[in-house]
């Protein structure tokens, strides 16, 4: 006799229980969920997908009307989608008795609505992060609210004069006018930021708050370090220099450094140009409508960053911005992660300045009026070092330099600022910069650098266990310091530069915590102050929370109050960049295939994120800005581009997602020249699903 199967028979759904009334006849305050017993299948979990694709147009369809309503925008998420299920209408579906087969087909679609929480998504990307919504709309939340009126322009920026500023209410004010300002951004189509709207964003613990009220500039971000003073340095002949700047793949000498060459101009109409170390050349020679400069620093350059200088002496420097430079010792040079150099290490850190043009003297009409738009870049100093090149470079973000409008004496010369960075030896470093203009001669070429040797550093940072590889500062006081062995070191080294210089030995970490599993290759702060127990906001302390990404692919938020890391993404790739900005209110990190994406930290929105552009290569650098909310991101492919992150997020919708290729850089390997290109047209990015 052959063995005989069981019968399949229907039976009672378990998900049908949740939607049960209760004896007294309450039931939920939502419409029930009906599910589909198939004959074929035991599954009652298999949503159809007509009725999965009318449900999520229905709830863009409801998003989108809810945008078009002034002043009434929510800023969470969640409440967007409670609304949306308590508002929907459907009649109420009864108990499902007995086979499948005796249902009728109209009773299948009223099964388009489930309970609220029932169906979220888990994404394995996410960890144990919450997800709001698998069609969620990303908004940028302000995670500061600022007090009080804020600088805004009058008229169009001038680079090199004086700008009128009007106060007006903040960004900030109240969630209608941030629901408004982030629609008005989001319709910024251009290359750059709108300048009517330009905001001072940032926040440091060191700001001041005037008697009337008022937040201006130089009460933001105050005059810090007034007291530390310039180390033993010595001023060095260019044949003395020669060994700390950087060689060519064959040549020990500087003078027998190969020049550089590039095609400059438009398309089809370039121009083969040759250019010497430490040349500069404005690329209105070719383009005259174009405001930019091209200059040569020898070598590849890992590591740049601009000067803050106090409003009360930017005409006391004609206007003059500072930029500094890490190039690598030579071209053929590759950096090992981890291997420390033994001390001394012959680099060089090169400070250039953006300013007004020279032709008449210092004090020339054009640096005074502003009628000067292009100026001009020159190399003013080479700071000698024997720490190894530099891998990061950072000041402080707090202008540090000393009253620029006071003359230098000859016994003790001003400072430019506190330059912090990692270096090839394994350690932080931070440098006290001399004031450029003081070290020069009367009979010296202004067009030609002034050496300077630095023989130790304000403080230096070593750890014997492993390899510190990147930094941020917090603030003036504080830095987070990345790790080749996955760890975060957290120092305040506002302690150590206030006590008498030379006693900065065993300098100990307030924070050791282990987060990644491999090197850490990028970290910043969240720089928003922390709360209370109560809600306070506490504006006088340190802000607590690091954003950090490395080679391990792992993307993390760390609270140094909790000691560990939460994972906030991981990709198959090394996480090269995570710089925070305030405006999007969150890190811009990458993602797989060199997506740059941006991760909001705001409670609603955590560990969501969306896609900004999709560069044709690897991402090496991006930098947001406390001003606006353009950003700027270089790639591998030789490209530097930006794009708006308040973009609307919107499928379909009327505004396009634009970016922006400011230049393409080449190279021809046979030829050995370069090729940079311009006046490229805007590319619309695909509408793809985060």
């Amino acid at each position: 006799m052959g063995r005989e199967l069981r019968p399949r028979k229907s039976r009672q759904s378990y998900a049908s229980l949740f939607v049960e009334e209760d004896e007294n006849g309450a039931g939920p305050s939502v419409p029930k969920a009906t599910f589909d017993e198939d004959g074929d299948s035991e599954s009652d979990f298999t949503p159809a997908e007509a009725e999965a694709a009318a449900s999520e147009d229905e709830e863009i369809t409801d998003a989108d009307l809810l945008d078009e309503q002034e002043g009434a925008i929510p800023l969470d998420t969640n409440e967007r989608e409670g609304s949306f299920a308590s508002s929907t209408s459907t009649a109420p579906a009864g108990r499902v008795k007995g086979k499948s087969s005796s249902k009728k087909p109209t009773e299948k679609k009223s099964a388009s609505v489930t309970a609220p929480g029932v169906s979220r998504p888990q994404n394995r990307q996410m960890y144990s992060l919450p997800t709001p919504s698998v069609h969620h709309r990303h908004k940028a939340i302000p995670i500061f609210h600022h007090i009080g009126p804020v600088e805004r322009l009058v008229h169009p920026p001038r680079p090199f004069a004086a700008n009128e500023t009007v106060p007006t209410n903040n960004y900030t004010t109240d969630d209608d006018v941030i629901a408004r300002l982030n629609k008005a951004w989001g319709y910024n189509v251009g290359p750059g930021p709108l300048w009517e709207l330009l905001e001072d964003r940032g926040w440091y613990k060191e700001a001041l708050i005037p008697d009337e009220g008022q937040e201006k500039e130089e009460n933001r971000r105050p005059r810090v370090y007034q007291d530390v003073v310039l180390q033993s340095f010595s001023v060095l002949d260019p044949a003395d220099a020669a060994p700390y700047l950087p060689k060519g793949d064959s040549s020990e000498d500087m003078s027998q450094t190969s020049p550089l060459s590039c095609y400059l101009g438009p398309f089809a109409k370039q121009t083969l140009v040759q250019m010497n170390m430490f040349d500069s050349l404005p690329i209105s020679q070719f383009i005259p409508e174009s405001k930019s400069h091209v200059f040569n620093a020898g070598g590849p350059v890992w590591g740049l960053d601009w000067c803050p200088i106090h409003p009360f002496d930017r005409p006391h420097c004609s206007f003059r911005q500072y930029l500094a430079i890490a190039p690598f010792s030579s071209t053929s040079y590759s950096p090992t992660v981890g291997k420390k150099a033994a001390r001394p290490s012959y680099a060089c850190i090169q400070i250039w300045s953006l300013g007004p043009s020279r032709k008449g003297g210092e004090g020339n009409a054009a640096a005074t009026d502003g009628d000067d738009e292009h100026g001009e870049m020159r190399c003013e100093m080479i700071l000698c070092v024997e720490s190894g090149p530099a891998f990061e470079l950072k000041w402080c973000p707090l202008p540090s330099h000393d009253l620029l409008s006071a003359s230098p004496s000859d016994s003790q010369k001003r400072k430019l600022g506190l330059l912090g960075g990692t270096f090839e030896d394994g350690s932080v470093s931070i440098y006290a910069v001399p004031y450029p203009a003081d070290l020069r001669s009367t009979g010296d070429d202004p067009a030609s650098p002034v050496f300077v040797r630095l023989f130790e550093p304000l403080v230096r940072i070593e750890l014997e266990e492993t390899f510190c590889w990147s930094f941020d500062w917090a603030n003036s006081e504080v830095i987070a310091v990345g790790c080749t062995n996955g760890v975060i070191a957290v120092y305040d080294v506002g302690r150590i530069l206030k006590a008498p210089q030379g006693s900065n030995q065993d300098i100990l970490p307030t924070h050791y915590i282990p987060v990644h599993q491999s090197a850490i290759r990028a970290i910043s702060w969240v720089r928003a102050p922390p709360s209370s127990m109560s809600g306070e906001t506490l504006t006088n302390e340190d802000p607590t929370i690091i954003a950090s990404g490395g080679y391990d692919g792992m993307e993390c938020l760390t609270d140094i109050r909790e000691l560990s890391g939460n994972f906030m993404n991981r990709t198959r790739d090394v996480i090269n960049i995570i710089p925070y900005s305030p405006y999007a209110g969150g890190p811009v990190t990458i993602d797989r295939d060199n997506i740059v994406k941006l991760y909001s930290v705001s409670p609603s929105m955590l560990g969501r994120g969306h896609m900004l552009i999709e560069p044709m290569g690897p991402v090496w650098c991006a930098s947001p800005s406390d001003y606006h909310p353009q950003l700027a991101v270089g790639s591998a492919d030789g490209c530097c581009s930006t794009t708006n992150m308040l973009r609307s997020t919107r499928r379909g919708g009327s505004v396009p997602f634009l970016t922006h290729k400011i230049y393409q850089l080449d190279y021809s390997r046979s030829a050995k020249t370069f090729r940079m290109l311009e006046r490229f047209l805007p590319q619309e990015m695909p509408d793809r699903s985060s």
